[in-house]
């Protein structure tokens, strides 16, 4: 099996890293606070952590062999990578709003 190049390895670094950052996010806004937490903190954690879900699915889908070196693949990773970044941001959007 040869090792990945191109988009494949921009794609998985581009995931790790963009999941480090929400982490960092989240430890900075606060969830470790022995505060109760009330409806809208939910809804960032539960947005955010179906981002992390997704971006991390990215390299799995990213590196999944097949047989033909079709550009499905890539093009969903790309997909996956957006909608993970987009719900991340989305988190970050909602704690400000």
């Amino acid at each position: 099996m040869r090792a990945p190049t191109g988009s494949v390895v921009g794609l998985c670094s581009a995931s790790a890293t963009l999941c480090a950052m929400g982490m960092a996010f989240l430890a900075y806004w606060g969830v470790h606070e022995p505060l109760p937490w009330r409806w809208h903190d939910v809804v960032v954690i539960a947005i955010a952590f179906i981002g992390f879900a997704v971006l991390l699915s990215t390299p799995w889908i990213a590196t999944t062999p097949v047989e033909d070196e079709s550009p499905e693949r890539i093009n969903a990773a790309r997909r996956t990578f957006a909608i993970g970044a987009a719900l991340v941001w989305l988190a970050a959007l909602v704690t400000v709003l």
